[in-house]
């Protein structure tokens, strides 16, 4: 019996088809992913703030400065107990670039002050948020907190006031200042601020105290400011003044507890004295 021929072209078809599958395999597959940071735009990370860092605040006022708000510091008769309480006490913070405050008191034959200082840089820790605009929350916060009556924009500039007394009687439960001098009692927060603010309010109408003595917002100072006035049923008066300057926002807080019955501390002159460190410090950040 006759053996059929072997036909080696067939292989050699089989091995064309094969390489042209393969090929063919290979232009179809998708090129290969771009690496992460090669793809879409580039994004622009938000402004930082003007402040890197934070001055000292037990180094922020002036002796004289000093003198004003706490009159008892001048009858110290000790000069080691004179110079610890001019120093004042700073309060507790875990970085000094971020936070910075400063408590001082002194008393005197006719009241016991208080002065509370309080510097925060605000930074924001998301690439699409400026730390301004993150310091611009945090100061509304503070505001919204201190619950002012309906906004009344005082004139401009700081040049002291020229109005009468208030005489608000308003209740509150006003403490000590807090160490923070954060969102607590420093900016008028809480059940203290929302009673003082009413009574303040209708005292306005009923002794006519003008507006430019009761809490408001205040121009010229920073970026944005407001004034707190708060007066206790045990006739302590709190003022408060905070203002953001870029992205650093100040409190002060200041209060006075009258030594003799019957005497309410004198809301004309604590404003003129906050105020007037207020400006000062605005101006050592603008400088």
């Amino acid at each position: 019996m006759q053996r059929k021929a072997y036909v080696p072209g067939a292989t050699v078809l089989l091995a064309a088809l094969l390489a042209a599958c393969t090929g063919g395999s290979g232009s179809d597959s998708p090129p290969d992913d771009p690496k992460p940071g090669d793809a879409g735009p580039s994004t622009t990370a938000a402004q930082p703030g003007k402040y890197r860092t934070l001055s000292d605040a037990c180094s922020a006022v002036s002796q004289g400065t000093l003198d004003s708000l706490l009159p008892g510091l001048k009858q110290l008769t000790d000069q080691e107990q004179r110079d610890r309480a001019y120093q004042g006490e700073a309060t507790l913070t875990y970085d000094n670039d971020r936070r910075s405050g400063c408590r001082w008191k002194a008393e005197s034959t006719d009241s016991t002050d208080h002065l509370l200082l309080d510097f925060e840089r605000v930074v924001s820790y998301d690439n699409a948020v400026s730390d301004d605009t993150r310091a611009q929350k945090v100061f509304a916060a503070k505001q919204t907190d201190a619950n002012l009556p309906e906004p009344s924009t005082s004139g401009a500039g700081y040049e002291g006031s020229e109005s009468s007394t208030s005489t608000s009687t308003s209740p509150s439960g006003s403490a000590s200042p807090t160490p923070s001098g954060d969102s607590s009692r420093s900016a008028g927060s809480g059940g203290a601020s929302s009673s003082g603010s009413a009574g303040a309010t209708a005292g306005a109408t009923a002794t006519g105290t003008p507006a430019d003595l009761q809490p408001r917002t205040l121009d010229d100072l920073g970026d944005a400011a407001f004034l707190n006035d708060v007066l206790s049923t045990a006739r302590q008066r709190t003022v408060t003044v905070v203002f953001r300057t870029s992205n650093v926002v100040v409190s002060i807080e200041y209060d006075e507890q009258p030594a003799h019955p019957g005497t309410v501390p004198d809301s004309e002159e604590m404003q003129d004295r906050v105020r007037k460190l207020a400006q000062q410090l605005a101006d050592s950040f603008a400088g």
